[in-house]
């Protein structure tokens, strides 16, 4: 399926529109400044170092983070794009731990970046360098010729699973290819999850695909984006909690800046958590920031996480752990 122009976050934004972006203090920090400042930095210690090889295992997992770096020499940006389109300039892996750490964040999945193309290169190289700290979803051709074994080789190198972009019409139509077939059917066997970005029309396919395909993981990005619009549509929200019968079927919570009332503390998403948590239970739920988007125009990364750790009373203390870390674990770290 081809990649989205400009189709990133649960704002379905496109970066090449040139609009300011706010980015709270916390996103400012650059690197030399950040081992200037931090009370650990005393020896230099990279991030890596500073933490660890494998990250605290008992802290909370952030599901779906985006990463880029500014140098575009070393990792191209895909055709159609150009530096105007990252915003931030800068959203490296030590930026997003400089944020996620203090939040009690340890491990992360990171979501390939439209602007690279199908070149996973930037990710594949912060997974291998932050070791257990990171897993990845990949953006992959699903027409190429060797689609599957493509998939087999990015799994040896910490990939779990790949985007696909349900995200425009025709809805009906959007997993209907040879290739997709063969990921689905693939992903089974490899245990490597298709993680869908979807408008809520691409719902009712991919729940066919569900259907077809029961042993294949699946991931539904950002609640679907029913909210997006500002209103928690119900009919959509019924065939996202419909999809829930199908035992390999996941939903993010996440992308809380951009749904619903899109102001924090958020709890007026407060109803349509607890629809899913009765639907799907916390074990197939997964808390997600979709930094750095939650971290720009006003919004923070803590009031993100605050929202399943504090905010929600009807969440248990045996619900949250399962929300905040231990589903993220059992589909993408195991």
């Amino acid at each position: 399926m081809p990649i989205p122009e400009g189709y990133d976050g649960a704002n379905c934004r496109d970066p090449r529109l040139n609009y300011p972006v706010v980015l709270e203090h916390e996103m400012r920090i650059d690197r030399r400044r950040f081992l200037k400042t931090s009370a650990f930095a005393a020896a230099a210690m990279s991030m890596r170092e500073l933490h660890g090889d494998d990250g605290p295992k008992n802290s909370a997992i952030d599901a779906h983070v985006h990463v880029w770096t500014p140098d575009v020499k070393r990792f191209p940006l895909a055709e159609g794009f150009s530096l105007a389109d990252m915003q931030p300039p800068s959203f490296t892996p030590d930026e997003l731990l400089a944020i996620a750490r203090p939040a009690g964040v340890g491990r992360v999945v990171l979501i390939q970046m439209n602007f690279y193309g199908f070149d996973n290169r930037y990710m594949l190289d912060a997974i291998r360098d932050y070791p257990g700290v990171f897993r990845g979803v990949a953006v992959i051709d699903e027409n190429g010729p060797d689609v599957v074994d493509t998939m087999r080789k990015l799994k040896e190198q910490g990939v779990r699973g790949f985007r696909l972009y349900g995200w425009k019409p025709p809805y009906e139509t959007w997993l209907a290819s040879e290739g997709m077939a063969r990921m689905w059917k693939a992903g089974a066997e490899l245990g490597m999850a298709m993680c869908g970005l979807v408008n809520p029309e691409a719902l009712a396919p991919l729940d066919a695909m569900c259907e077809k395909y029961p042993d294949t993981p699946v991931v539904i990005d950002h609640f679907g984006r029913i909210g997006v619009t500002g209103e928690i549509n119900q009919a959509d929200l019924d065939t996202l909690c419909k999809i829930a019968r199908h035992k390999n079927a996941h939903v993010k919570v996440s992308a809380y800046y951009a749904l619903g009332k899109k102001t924090a503390p958020y709890t007026d998403l407060g109803p349509m958590i607890k629809r899913l948590v009765d639907a799907y239970g916390p074990e197939r739920l997964m808390w997600a920031s979709d930094c750095p988007y939650q971290v720009q125009n006003g919004h923070k990364y803590s009031d993100s996480i605050e929202l399943i750790r504090t905010k929600l009373e009807f969440l248990s203390e045996s619900d949250r752990p399962w929300i905040l870390g231990k589903t993220a674990e059992r589909v993408f770290f195991s």
